[in-house]
C-alpha cells in the first residue's frame, strides 16, 4: 500500500475539523435555544424563579440564569471548538484549494496560482474587517439594515468570485469567510465583552448590560451563518446544482437566504 502522507493528513485534519464544528455549532445552538426559553418566561411575566426544566441521559437538568455568578464556583467558558474549527478549517483551505491545483479555472479567468490565493487570502481576512467595520458602524445599530447590506455584500462578493476563482473555490472561500467571521465573533467580540463582564464583577462593580447585549447580538449571527456555512461545504458534493450550473452566484445566494430561513426557524423551534 502507499503511503500518500498528504491524502492522509487532509482526513486528519478534516475530521478534527467536522468534529469540532459539531461541538461549536451544537454549543452554539443549546446556549440559543435555552435564551429563547428564557427571553419566553421574561415575557409570560411570570413571577416565579424563571428555570428551564430539561431531560436528557436519564437525568433531570434545572437551568437558571443570571446576570451575576459566584466567584467561589468555576466559570465554564465556551471557546476552544471555535478555535478549532477555525484552524482546522484553515489547513484544508490551504491544503485541498490553495496548494491543490482547484484554485484556477482557464475557463473562467486566466490567473497564475499565486494571484488565486491572493484573491481567497483577501476574501477571508479582509472580509471580516469589512463586516466588523459595518457591525460598528452606525448602520450596524439597525438588524435589518446591517442584513440587508451584508446579503448585498455578499452577492457582490459571490459575483465577483464565480468571475474569477473556479467555481468550487469560490464557494469554499464565501464558506470559509463566514467561519472566519463565525470564529473572530468569539475571539474578537464575545470573549472581550465576557471578559470585561466578569473583571467587573470581580471588582465589585456593576458589569455593563451594553457589553452583554452586544456579545449577544455576534452570537445571535453566528447561528444565521451557521446554517449557510454547512450548504456552501457540501456544495462540492452538488457541483451541478451549485457552482457548476448556468446560475453559480445565484444559487450561492438562494443558499445564503435558505440557511438564515432556516436558522430563523431553528432559532425558534
Amino acid at each position: 500500500m502507499d503511503l500518500d502522507v498528504r491524502l492522509w493528513l487532509t482526513l486528519l485534519v478534516r475530521w478534527v475539523h467536522v468534529f469540532a464544528s459539531i461541538l461549536w455549532v451544537g454549543t452554539t445552538y443549546y446556549f440559543t435555544w435555552l435564551d429563547g426559553r428564557f427571553s419566553a418566561l421574561e415575557k409570560s411575566g411570570n413571577a416565579s424563579p424563571r428555570e428551564v426544566w430539561m431531560v436528557h441521559s436519564g437525568g433531570f437538568y434545572r437551568v437558571e440564569k443570571t446576570k451575576l455568578f459566584a466567584l467561589e464556583h468555576p466559570l465554564h467558558w465556551f471557546r476552544w471548538e471555535a478555535a478549532i474549527t477555525w484552524l482546522s478549517g484553515m489547513v484544508l483551505l490551504a491544503l485541498v484549494y490553495w496548494f491543490g491545483g482547484v484554485m484556477v479555472d482557464s475557463s473562467v479567468r486566466e490567473l497564475t496560482g499565486l494571484a488565486a490565493i491572493g484573491i481567497g487570502a483577501a476574501v477571508v481576512f479582509l472580509g471580516w474587517a469589512v463586516y466588523d467595520g459595518l457591525m460598528q458602524s452606525p448602520l450596524g445599530r439597525s438588524e435589518k439594515a446591517a442584513a440587508v447590506v451584508g446579503f448585498l455584500l455578499i452577492a457582490a462578493l459571490a459575483w465577483a468570485l464565480t468571475h474569477l476563482l473556479s467555481g468550487r473555490a469560490a464557494y469554499i472561500h464565501v464558506g470559509a469567510l463566514f467561519g472566519t467571521i463565525m470564529a473572530n465573533n468569539v475571539w474578537m467580540r464575545i470573549l472581550p465583552a465576557q471578559r470585561r463582564m466578569v473583571a467587573a464583577v470581580r471588582a465589585g462593580e456593576t458589569p455593563d448590560a451594553a457589553l452583554g447585549a452586544r456579545a449577544k447580538l455576534r452570537s445571535k449571527q453566528n447561528t444565521f451563518l451557521a446554517v449557510p456555512v454547512v450548504f456552501l461545504m457540501m456544495s462540492n458534493h452538488f457541483p451541478t446544482a451549485t457552482y457548476g450550473s448556468s446560475y453559480p452566484w445565484q444559487v450561492l445566494c438562494a443558499l445564503v437566504l435558505v440557511g438564515w430561513a432556516a436558522a430563523g426557524w431553528i432559532r425558534r423551534a
